[in-house]
């Protein structure tokens, strides 16, 4: 006789075999509640690493060269020579470079002023973190082929359009500060935000070619050297081989100044400490609702257990085995737990993605440095937490179900 099927059918249904117990529809509820905030904790923490790790390569790139002063070198400047070139060329995790330059200038209206440094735009990947974060205006394509006059172009963060008064299409004065203090009036073509403050309070952003002009480095001298590579996953790795290889170049006399390698991970320190403390957080999310769910699932289960303790009794006179009576109560278990996970998958992840196209959920960005909750579907995250929600629950439940060999057939009658 088939014990095991009889039985499941059921323990799953009431007393009159119409409807579902209220100890399984709690229980159900139970997993998909937690199943949905443990995909929520997943999903959006992604989303900040992601967005956050995005900000902080955007102003920083994977990695940043930049070049100590020796004897032989009277400033700190990056030459980008031929044999410099061929050097990052045959680094087969490069993907780009370029060089950047920076140097400090005031703003100055009729009624205020503020200090920035003016950062050079030329690089395609900066340019494109720009336009991303653009909130007004364009974003200028500097090119070596245009003339002096029509670099005269800015981009200015909404912070310091604010404080002073300015918007897209306006003209500022800005005063570069080096030998002398030499102005030149400007085109404000965009205005971006970052809600990064401590860099968009910083930066102003025009042509390298301004700078040039200006100091007389040339073009083929910055103040440091962007590089992009083809995993951001591996930048301390990279950051050690590219060191090694340019100590080498450097020994053997191909390039003329050693230079030190820092990653995003190093010059953004500050934000990806504040990063590691949101995956404790989620560790400690999805410990929970984990613990959550089995509780739940066992309460469920005794509960169950002791509403059909009578009929348990019935079928071990009938012949029915402990063994296959406790497998019984687990297949039941299971199922209502794959039931309330794909309930809480459903949802949340219908949730995720409304959020994720529409940005439905605000955030303050003076706080979280984002002003929507963003949202990153890690898929094979996502498999391994319900696959080890099962896991977790198929386990938990092996000790209550051995409650059921505790059950004899003649004490059962009593609950008749």
């Amino acid at each position: 006789m088939n014990y095991s099927l009889f039985l499941a059918r059921r323990l799953s249904l009431s007393a009159d075999g119409k409807r579902m117990s209220p100890a399984i529809g709690v229980a159900i509820a139970a997993v998909a509640l937690s199943v949905a905030v443990m995909i929520a904790s997943i999903c959006i923490v992604g989303g900040f690493k992601r967005e956050i790790r995005d900000k902080v390569v955007g102003f920083n790139s994977h990695l940043t060269l930049t070049a100590y002063q020796t004897e032989y070198q009277e400033d700190n400047l990056i030459s980008l020579t031929p044999s410099m070139r061929k050097l990052l060329d045959d680094t087969d995790f490069i993907t780009s470079y370029s060089l950047e330059a920076a140097m400090p200038a005031v703003l100055k209206t009729g009624t205020d002023f503020k200090g920035v440094y003016f950062k050079a735009l030329d690089g395609a990947d900066e340019r494109a973190f720009i336009r991303k974060n653009l909130v007004a205006g364009t974003v200028p394509a500097f090119t070596d082929a245009l003339p002096t006059d029509s670099m005269m172009k800015v981009v200015m963060s909404e912070q310091a359009a604010r404080q002073l008064g300015l918007k897209a299409g306006d003209r500022i004065d800005v005063y570069f500060i080096s030998d002398g203090i030499k102005v030149r009036r400007m085109d404000i073509e965009g205005v971006y935000n970052t809600h990064f403050e401590s860099y968009d309070n910083l930066y102003l952003y025009g042509s390298k070619k301004v700078i040039d002009e200006l100091t007389g480095i040339g073009s083929d001298k910055g103040t440091t050297l962007h590089i992009a590579t083809d995993d951001f996953d591996h930048v301390v790795e990279y950051a050690a081989r590219l060191s090694e290889k340019l100590n080498t170049a450097y020994a053997d006399g191909l390039i003329y100044s050693p230079y030190r390698v820092e990653t995003a991970l190093d010059r953004g320190r500050n934000y990806f400490s504040w990063l590691s403390l949101l995956d404790t957080n989620v560790a400690v999310v999805l410990a929970l609702m984990t613990v959550v769910a089995c509780i739940t699932l066992i309460s469920g289960l005794l509960i169950i257990i002791l509403d059909k303790i009578s009929f348990v009794g019935t079928m071990k006179a009938l012949g029915a085995s402990d063994r296959s009576l406790g497998r019984t109560f687990i297949y039941v278990a299971l199922k209502v737990t794959a039931f309330g996970m794909i309930i809480g998958n459903l949802l949340m992840l219908g949730l995720m993605w409304i959020q994720h196209t529409t940005h439905f959920m605000p955030l303050n960005p003076e706080h979280y440095y984002i002003d929507f909750v963003p949202v990153e579907f890690n898929w094979p995250a996502i498999a391994v937490l319900n696959a080890g929600v099962l896991a977790v629950v198929w386990l938990a439940l092996i000790l209550p179900s051995r409650f059921v060999a505790r059950i004899s057939p003649s004490e059962s009658m009593r609950y008749e």
